[in-house]
């Protein structure tokens, strides 16, 4: 992550790296497209084991829908009438005006548009980085059902032949990878703090004909506050078990455990001798995740000067 302005450099330089771990639920979501009545999860392959996966894209648009619920100025809505996923534009895209141009970046690309905004630049990209959440769990489950046939021929029936619906259903817990940079976050600071408020609430992340609900806020978290351009950690560092294996690692040898802040189920869990060798190493730990969170985004955006 790199400043790009002489206003920027101001700035001392600091990034926050995450690691998100949800608690764990049953769901189809997430699917591709299959043959005929297949939901066929969209999966990704470790260690010759498939993995359920949730796209950024999934979780970015969630995001977009709980900073608009806030009231917060977004430019892009999900169109509910149409009959495939599309986004509605308020206005040309501005990183000015609205907060989800601002953080998740845009591409025009109409040329029209562009000369008609000549002030307004045409591209922008993401300041929050973010990568696929990936499931602990590789057990992924055939589901059949049986559709009955519409006897009654009603017209308001979807079928008239008796259907069998084939879909495979994870039940697993994902952990996902975040990333901010203070210097591009400097200057939106309560947009900033939203932002990371509505990491810490994260849920209803949808991703094909969605019917589950799936809790994607913080269970655990491992998060660093560092001038280092990259995290120097697993970012998938938990385990199918929740713990994390990496944090013999937190010592002045290797890792600063200043740097470091650890937060929920990881920490409520932790036995105490543990406890007292992290805070030793002044790790901060809190039993709450989105307290930690918060106070992670106080720290983040405090302007210290180099």
């Amino acid at each position: 992550m790199t400043e790009s302005t002489p206003e920027k450099a101001k700035v001392k330089r600091l990034n926050l790296f995450a690691t998100i771990l949800t608690y764990a639920a049953p769901s189809a979501n997430h699917h591709n497209k299959g043959d005929d009545n297949n939901k066929v999860l969209q999966t990704i392959s470790k260690k010759g084991r498939d993995y359920a996966v949730i796209s950024p894209y999934a979780i970015r648009d969630a995001l977009r829908r709980i900073l608009h619920e806030e009231g917060l100025p977004c430019n892009r809505t999900r169109v509910q009438t149409a009959g495939a996923p599309e986004v509605e534009y308020q206005a040309f895209p501005n990183a000015e005006k609205y907060i989800d141009d601002f953080f998740f970046g845009f591409c025009v690309t109409d040329r029209t548009a562009i000369a008609a905004n000549p002030d307004l630049p045409p591209k922008r990209d993401s300041i929050l980085r973010n990568n696929l959440a990936v499931g602990l769990s590789s057990d992924i489950n055939i589901h059949l059902q049986q559709a009955p046939r519409n006897t009654e021929k009603s017209p308001w029936n979807n079928i008239s032949e008796t259907t069998l619906l084939y879909r495979q259903v994870s039940y697993t817990a994902y952990q996902y990878p975040f990333a901010l940079s203070r210097s591009d976050c400097i200057s939106q600071p309560k947009w900033t703090k939203a932002l990371i408020k509505a990491i810490a609430q994260l849920s209803e992340v949808a991703g094909g004909q969605s019917v589950s609900y799936v809790q994607m806020s913080p269970r655990s978290l491992i998060a660093r506050l560092t001038p280092c351009r990259v995290p120097g950690y697993d970012t998938y560092g938990f385990d199918e078990e929740g713990e994390f294996k990496e944090l013999d690692r937190l010592t002045e040898k290797e890792l600063p455990g200043e740097e470091f802040w650890l937060g929920g189920e990881i920490i409520r869990q932790m036995p105490q001798e543990i406890k007292q060798q992290l805070e030793t190493n002044k790790v901060k730990l809190n039993n709450n995740p989105e307290t930690l969170l918060a106070e992670i985004s106080q720290q983040f955006l405090s302007k210290e000067e180099t």
